[in-house]
């Protein structure tokens, strides 16, 4: 018997966010422990008429590929894994761990060449989605891991994740559509914005955005939405940014991390933990030392640190910025093989002006 309320999350998931329809081609990806919601959404997709495929990861999958795996398989790419990106309708990735830090010693080395592995499977995504011609969603199942990660009881866990995507609410998907119209709003006039301006405590940030597009993420690609999202002007980037939450990065802590910036790139980066880890990551590739997105978070429905970007990266009152590569219907052209966000707090002070008018203050907008 299915749970009421995963019901209800696979109904929103599957009818409002990715809109399954007769005759979709539907990839799930997820693992067993996210089982409960895999088969609540697999019912749905199959009510709707659409052709769902289930692939699932177990316990202990990846460390026992990265143990075991010679360079040649860290290095393969699957043409079964093309063959589904190049023609699927829809895909839905559903978090929820096992164990946050699985990975945490794993070399960073056999990670790198892994995701490179993986770049033209990435791009065949990307374009494929800014093109309209694929469907994506992400979305988390909560588990014990992913609570104690989050310092929640998994009942408290489930309750935040209930509540970030207003499932506690008796029409979901009415409030989405409501609050989706004030995100265009903020999207339609950051569209007419040549230069924006980033200050908070130890951040003097400005990039420039003119000629591309902002993105309204209403909870159609990732669940809950509630953020407004570009790719900066990649060479424009100037100025310092400290950001007030840890760096997440595959359950490896990076704390207080400043980076600043010329002409784009990455030019001095200090953290007060993990800085070799942080190094690393800027040295992954040409790519990794620039801006691949800047967003503002708008969701004052998610009000704590989880740890867990999906859900972080949406606070209302927050900013984000990601090194790495781009979307591509942001009119970004930064390529990389990887993405990583950074959160900064702009609730205490914080302050956006845009082409010198001041739109935001305190972590809400003025506009």
């Amino acid at each position: 018997m299915i749970h009421p309320m995963l019901e209800k999350y696979a109904k929103v998931l599957v009818n409002y966010c990715l809109e399954i329809k007769k005759g979709d081609t539907f990839l799930i990806q997820g693992n067993m422990l996210s089982e409960p919601l895999i088969k609540a959404v697999y019912k749905e997709a199959v009510t709707n008429g659409a052709h769902p495929l289930v692939l699932v990861n177990f316990e202990g999958q990846n460390n026992i590929f990265f143990n075991y795996a010679s360079e040649e398989q860290l290095s393969y790419e699957s043409p079964f894994m093309r063959y589904l990106y190049e023609n699927v309708d829809a895909v839905l990735n559903i978090l929820g761990s096992y164990n946050t830090k699985a990975l945490s010693n794993v070399d960073p080395e056999k990670i790198k060449k892994r995701n490179l592995a993986a770049t033209e499977l990435r791009e065949i995504f990307n374009e494929r989605a800014a093109a309209g011609e694929l469907k994506w969603n992400i979305c988390q199942y909560p588990t014990l891991a992913d609570a104690q990660e989050a310092s929640m009881s998994l009942e408290e866990y489930e309750e935040f994740v209930f509540q970030a995507c207003h499932l506690d609410k008796d029409d979901p998907v009415k409030y989405w559509l409501e609050f989706g119209e004030r995100l265009k709003e903020i999207a339609d006039y950051l569209n007419g914005v040549e230069e924006l301006h980033f200050v908070s405590e130890d951040t003097d940030l400005r990039c420039r955005v003119k000629g591309r597009t902002w993105i309204p993420e209403m909870g159609k690609e990732n669940y809950p939405g509630g953020e407004v999202f570009t790719g900066p002007i990649e060479d424009s980037v100037e100025g310092q940014i400290r950001f007030s939450f840890p760096g997440i990065f595959q359950g490896r802590e990076i704390e207080d991390i400043r980076l600043t910036f010329e002409q784009g790139k990455v030019v001095k980066a200090t953290a007060a933990k993990g800085e070799e880890l942080l190094q690393a990551l800027l040295d992954t590739d040409e790519g990794a030392r620039y801006v691949g997105e800047i967003a503002i978070g708008c969701n004052y429905g998610i009000t704590r640190f989880s740890r867990n970007m999906l859900f972080d990266e949406k606070i209302g009152g927050t900013i984000h910025l990601a090194i790495g590569a781009s979307y591509p219907e942001t009119g970004g052209k930064n390529k990389s093989t990887i993405h990583w966000d950074m959160l900064c707090d702009m609730k205490n002070s914080g302050v956006i002006y845009a082409d010198g008018k001041k739109i935001y203050e305190n972590g809400q907008f003025l506009i």
